[in-house]
């Protein structure tokens, strides 16, 4: 069999993938940026701001010179890798073989797969307008290896589609930077004089192999076909599902809760023994009248034991509605993680968060009220108070920083609230406030703490935070915008202490 290969490369992956959840950015230029050697670097920009200027690598704070307008977003390490694991796992559908090709594209061994779509034309062409559909900038090409194909998606400007065998004609007219080299040993080529592969062609491999190391000549003979490319494919996550057939339909709540239980010894007996624990899963019913209910139940920890799991789908059962009966159940774990195995203490006193007894408690409550009722945060490397706090993933998510150790309100708000202030001259606290028609007379505060704007986030001024105590013995976290300015000064209510 012929062997083909298709890659796909995203000309602006994460740029594209944040603008699908913040549809605002579509039509301004904005970057992605982290803290790269004491420096803010951008990571990732969009087309708009590409074409002012901006470019991966480059310092935020050059950016925002020549770009006044520009929008800075933060970035996070393994965001890129994430994201093109799930886009490839999409693929799967396309060809079994999908391999991540960081940073920015996809691998597709798709030998003896195109010809179910209609040929390669037709194949190519399905995935890609797939994929734009979606939001994705994508180009693709395909050839007989991994390397020729990389190339004709990134470089060629002629028919991305390779015929067999033809891949040393269409690689002898790009250039260089399209074997995968290195940026030193391209930039070496390019003061050689080599402006095309076509020139490597001709010079005997030994010479290349002395000049350049032997990694030019590897990507060379990949490219080419003379030396195998091995592709790691994605492994898709095995699917988490037990079903339950019904000889006679259910439709008392008892029968309902019989087959939950039935379907959760299967489900946990399983999952205990690979060491996961559901943290999701749904209930799906399949109704004599073909229709379709369903109920779900969400965890604070990853869970394996039958009677925590059952009493959570008991609080559901008065949601199902199973009319004239249930023929099939359908559960699946949506989401599960990895779950340590406990070693028991007998002299254990205290075990914190990591203690399942709280991690059940807080199920029961959420299947009452609703998991996003219930929140832990976690501090974050930020001094602006709005990015001071982030949402803990977990339970038992350990902090990557500590605590302020400046006083810190119990409740922030998200947006501070503007309020009317009557303060003496600069420095002074305010001596009373009005906030929602209501005054408050100060009896006590403390400060001014000054916390400056994170300049390569956004522009603004600066604070001046106080904490103050009221005639009834409340206390609030209040500031003052930029400097002192006479009657024009604007204060605001940022936090409650109690």
């Amino acid at each position: 069999m012929q062997q083909r290969y298709m890659a796909i490369w995203f000309r602006h992956l994460l740029t594209d993938a944040l603008v699908l959840r913040r549809q605002a950015l579509k039509e301004v230029p904005f970057v992605l940026a982290m803290p790269v050697s004491n420096r803010i670097v951008i990571t990732a920009a969009n087309e708009l701001a590409e074409q002012q200027g901006a470019f991966t690598g480059m310092a935020v704070a050059d950016a925002r010179a020549a770009i006044p307008q520009l929008e800075v977003v933060n970035d996070h390490a393994g965001r890129a890798a994430k994201l093109l694991r799930l886009l490839g796992l999409w693929c799967i559908r396309y060809t079994p073989l999908v391999a991540v090709d960081m940073p920015d594209g996809l691998l597709l061994d798709i030998s003896g797969c195109a010809h179910l779509w209609g040929g390669e034309r037709e194949y190519l062409k399905k995935i890609v307008i797939k994929l734009r559909d979606s939001g994705f900038d994508a180009r693709a090409a395909i050839a007989d290896t991994p390397g020729a194909a990389w190339a004709v998606s990134r470089y060629a400007t002629s028919k991305p589609i390779v015929p067999p065998g033809a891949q040393r004609q269409v690689l002898a007219t790009l250039i260089p930077a399209a074997l995968r080299l290195e940026p030193t040993v391209v930039d070496k080529l390019h003061k050689l004089g080599f402006r095309h592969i076509g020139d490597l062609m001709q010079i005997q491999p030994s010479v290349l192999r002395r000049r350049f190391g032997p990694h030019l000549l590897l990507r060379l003979d990949q490219a080419l076909g003379k030396v195998q490319e091995v592709l790691l494919p994605l492994t898709p996550p095995v699917p988490y599902v037990e079903r339950l057939p019904c000889l006679e339909p259910i439709r008392t709540a008892p029968g309902i809760e019989v087959a939950i239980e039935e379907l959760l010894s299967k489900l946990c007996t399983r999952l205990q023994a690979e060491g996961k624990g559901v943290r999701k899963a749904v209930l799906k019913c399949y109704r004599v009248d073909g229709r379709l209910v369903q109920a779900g139940i969400t965890t604070t920890r990853g869970s394996h034991s039958v009677s925590h799991l059952l009493k959570l789908f008991k609080l559901q059962i008065a949601r199902i509605e199973p009319a004239l009966g249930i023929e099939l159940f359908l559960l699946e774990a949506l989401r599960v993680e990895d779950m340590d195995t406990v070693q028991e203490q007998l002299w254990a006193v205290s075990k914190g968060l990591g203690d399942n007894s709280l991690a059940e408690l807080l199920d029961r409550v959420a299947g009452k009220v609703g998991p996003e009722a219930i929140q832990r945060y976690l501090p974050a490397e930020h001094y602006w108070p709005e990015r001071s706090v982030r949402p803990a993933s977990s339970l038992t998510e350990e902090p990557t920083t500590s605590w302020p150790e400046q006083l810190r309100p119990i409740r922030l708000l998200a947006k501070p609230e503007l309020i009317e202030v009557m303060a003496l001259v600069p420095d002074d606290p305010p001596k009373l406030f009005i906030y929602k028609q209501k005054r408050h007379v100060i009896h006590k505060a403390d400060g001014p703490e000054r916390i400056g704007r994170e300049w390569w986030y956004d522009s603004g001024e600066h604070r001046d935070y106080y904490a103050v105590e009221d005639s009834e013995g409340q206390r609030y976290w209040v500031f003052r915008s930029g400097h002192y300015d006479g009657a024009d000064a604007q204060w605001y209510l940022h936090g409650y202490f109690a």
